[in-house]
């Protein structure tokens, strides 16, 4: 088997969805007052930190922006957190650390990820924002959306819907901790013999 590559958002289609994206939080928050932008480990705090400093390019003033793990929540690694022990309070904590003294009750979060697939991801990041907290209002922002949702899970914010087969694979890479900035589709295909 042969991966195919494919670029389908270079470093400035990026840029330009997330300049969208932060434009779209705005005015349909009219403002930023009571949001707070949280980034699901790993790209989606990237994702978040970009947003947040592009609404305080526009507004002039800062959005609070924290970063949630969620792996103690998903229900489909149970039989790999039985191997490694986790606890749920360990992504409370780490939300509430990265928030500092800010809470999320009655607040309006905004969860950001860089692909959205089944919707168990987001399903579990819901789960341990209700662990710190009711917030007032969830809405979901993601750098793609390729479809296949196993959950009745719909972004209200997308910087590129990507249909693809379930023998394609959306990756996302981030200059922060991958070099680049960079969304791809990778295929697999047969290898042709000679």
């Amino acid at each position: 088997m042969v991966k195919e590559v494919r670029v389908i958002m270079d470093e400035t289609a990026i840029r330009r969805a997330l300049t969208r994206i932060a434009h779209e939080i705005l005015e349909k928050n009219k403002g930023i007052e009571n949001c707070i932008l949280i980034g699901i480990r790993t790209r989606g705090i990237y994702i978040a930190q970009r947003i947040a400093e592009r609404i305080q390019e526009i507004e002039g003033m800062p959005i609070h922006c924290g970063e949630l793990d969620v792996t103690a929540y998903r229900d489909d690694r149970l039989e790999e957190l039985a191997l490694v022990p986790q606890d749920g309070d360990f992504a409370v904590n780490q939300l509430k650390k990265s928030l500092g003294n800010v809470s999320i009750q009655d607040k309006t979060i905004i969860l950001f990820d860089d692909v959205l697939y089944t919707g168990r991801t987001i399903r579990a990041a819901m789960d341990a924002l209700m662990d710190c907290g009711r917030p007032r209002m969830i809405q979901l922002a993601v750098l793609a959306d390729r479809g296949h949702r196993e959950l009745p899970i719909r972004p209200d914010y997308i910087g590129k819907n990507v249909p693809t087969s379930n023998q394609e694979e959306i990756e996302v890479t981030l200059s922060e901790i991958d070099g680049k900035d960079q969304v791809t589709i990778l295929q697999n295909r047969e290898e042709r013999q000679s």
